[in-house]
């Protein structure tokens, strides 16, 4: 009895993380309203279409890479530079937990990439917005959506 009283709540204690995966025009809301539109001077389109290469919209989206760091949720932010995975093992110019780049609230997944945007060469951070997204028309990509 004991025994079964202490693994329900473990159960109640333990969570898993479901994924969120978002729709193309709820993601163009959610980037407008974080004021990503025309950020460091890339429209909308530019970051809606670079998260769907990079994650699909998956806000749990992880992969891992061969030198052993981890992208991480919506825009595949890398463990050993931008986010904090260990205690002492990685840069963390973001100063946030991995952890929190994969949840639904994209608060501090999109506080970094700004910052990623801002210190580095702009998106060419991102090797799918690289390949896919660079240089194209990008205006499809909010379109139909209601944006602010």
């Amino acid at each position: 009895m004991k025994a079964a009283g202490i693994l329900a709540l473990i159960g109640c204690l333990v969570t898993t993380t479901e994924p969120k995966v978002y729709t193309r025009c709820k993601l163009a809301k959610i980037f407008s309203r974080a004021g990503l539109d025309n950020y460091q001077g890339f429209s909308l389109g530019n970051w809606i279409c670079m998260a769907y290469y990079e994650s699909h919209y998956n806000t749990t989206a992880q992969t891992e890479l061969e030198d052993g760091s981890i992208d991480y949720g919506i825009f595949q932010i890398n463990s050993f530079t931008w986010c904090r995975r260990a205690k002492l093992q990685e840069k963390n110019h973001c100063h946030v937990a991995c952890s929190a780049l994969i949840t639904d609230d994209l608060t501090d997944a999109i506080i970094c990439a700004k910052k990623i945007a801002k210190e580095t060469e702009g998106m060419n951070y991102w090797q799918g917005w690289k390949r896919h997204c660079e240089g194209k028309d990008l205006s499809e990509w909010k379109k139909g959506c209601e944006v602010s």
